[in-house]
């Protein structure tokens, strides 16, 4: 089929021979044109003998992952339990660089519990559905939740970083922002395979980038802890699409939940026992 489209492309009539008399498959042209068809298949074979008409998948699943919803559920749980149940929650569990610096280094996960009114929950949760719901389709449920959860950690280390002592944040955003950037990457998986590729890598990333200055940069915004999630998720991705394959197995995917939800027991306990 791929030899006929080349002859195609090439001006030259061909014809699939399905073998029902008994002599195989053909692939059927005039005498005249036969020097030139057999150059055409020949020049093609050379160009792409590193590229396979037929590729395998690399996973096999859901492309989005309903259980993102177990994720938005914890969101509005604490959301709840900040706002309702013990409003002074939010003091002691956001962002604080003073408060890290001295010590309270849970708030780096916490931060990403909290929401400061019903809007920034509503934004982070609607996006972050859909964004981490991909993204945790493409690399196993409890991987791509992990992977996100860590990339918006990263995010704020960097605010920690580059911000004065007295910087406060909350918010999912980074962790958000986490999930665009392993759905960025995915595309990495490709890398190397055939020339062509390099711009189908180029376009994915650019992709992601474009989709990340639209939302990463509104007003208000902690640019800082966006940024970091991203990049770190981009590099998450890269990392793991370039994985050995065979790797998402159903032990993995349940050692990253139980990661997951340890980190969060963790620094909750932590935050609130404080």
């Amino acid at each position: 089929m791929d030899w006929a489209l080349v002859l195609a492309s090439q001006g030259i009539d061909a014809a699939i021979d399905d073998g029902t008399d008994g002599a195989g498959w053909a692939l059927v042209v005039s005498t005249s044109d036969y020097p030139a068809a057999v150059q055409a298949i020949r020049q093609y074979r050379l160009e792409n003998r590193h590229w396979h008409w037929r590729q395998p998948l690399r996973m096999e699943g859901l492309v989005f992952d309903w259980r993102v919803m177990l994720w938005a559920a914890l969101m509005a749980l604490f959301y709840w339990l900040s706002h309702v149940r013990n409003p002074g929650l939010e003091a002691t569990g956001c962002m604080d660089n003073a408060a890290v610096q001295a010590g309270e280094w849970w708030r780096l996960f916490t931060a990403m519990l909290l929401h400061a009114d019903m809007a920034h929950l509503t934004a982070n949760v609607s996006f972050g559905v859909v964004l981490l719901g991909l993204a945790m389709g493409r690399y196993g449920g409890g991987v791509g939740l992990l992977a996100a959860y860590l990339a918006g950690v990263v995010g704020n280390v960097a605010g920690l970083l580059f911000y004065p002592p007295s910087h406060q944040s909350l918010g999912a955003s980074g962790m958000v922002m986490g999930g665009l950037g392993l759905l960025a990457a995915q595309s990495v998986a490709h890398l190397g395979r055939h020339p062509i590729t390099r711009r189908h890598v180029i376009r994915g990333v650019l992709g992601g980038v474009m989709l990340f200055v639209l939302l990463g940069f509104g007003p208000g915004t902690d640019v800082l802890a966006h940024l970091g999630g991203f990049l770190t998720g981009l590099l998450f991705g890269a990392v793991l699409t370039r994985l050995p394959a065979g790797w998402q197995r159903p032990w993995t995917d349940i050692a990253a939940w139980l990661v997951f939800g340890g980190l969060i027991f963790a620094t909750c306990w932590q935050w609130l026992r404080f």
